[in-house]
């Protein structure tokens, strides 16, 4: 739980924000744009080691597991899973452990969340019939002139 405090609380008087952020994560909220959150280093550096620890010891765990029993824990975890079929189920499992994998190492738990998000994607279109044919039907209209490709 975060202390809140107002982008100008933090302008007039940052020692006593400080001190706040000593005790905890604090929040600051601001009125053009997301909030902030501010969190002491050495906090952040033992959530994120303690998430790679976390994830190798998925990873050797996961790799200890019967593929059911892996796939049954992440089942209850994603109950969306039932509606892949059995193959796209392992798929999933091992995606996920390599997306949590990769997540914990880089610090960058957006990977974890694509992959999830993706997976939760193509569950929905096996669950919605309609919506499966829609998207693997033949395509009857024209939509226009596709634009040049752009260089980055």
């Amino acid at each position: 739980m975060a202390t809140e405090v107002q982008w100008s609380e933090l302008q007039r008087d940052p020692k006593s924000v400080a001190a706040l952020a000593d005790q905890g994560d604090v929040r600051v909220r601001r009125r053009d744009g997301a909030p902030l959150l501010l969190t002491r280093e050495d906090r952040v550096k033992a959530q994120s080691e303690g998430a790679i620890i976390a994830a190798r010891a998925l990873r050797n765990i996961a790799t200890h597991l019967s593929p059911e029993v892996a796939m049954t824990g992440l089942i209850d975890e994603f109950p969306w899973v039932d509606c892949l079929p059995e193959s796209a189920q392992r798929q999933f499992v091992s995606d996920f452990v390599r997306g949590f994998q990769v997540s914990a190492e880089l610090d960058q738990w957006s990977v974890l969340t694509q992959t999830i998000a993706e997976w939760r994607s193509t569950a929905a279109i096996r669950a919605d019939p309609m919506l499966g044919h829609k998207l693997t039907g033949p395509i009857d209209d024209d939509f226009g002139p596709v634009p040049a490709p752009t260089e980055f």
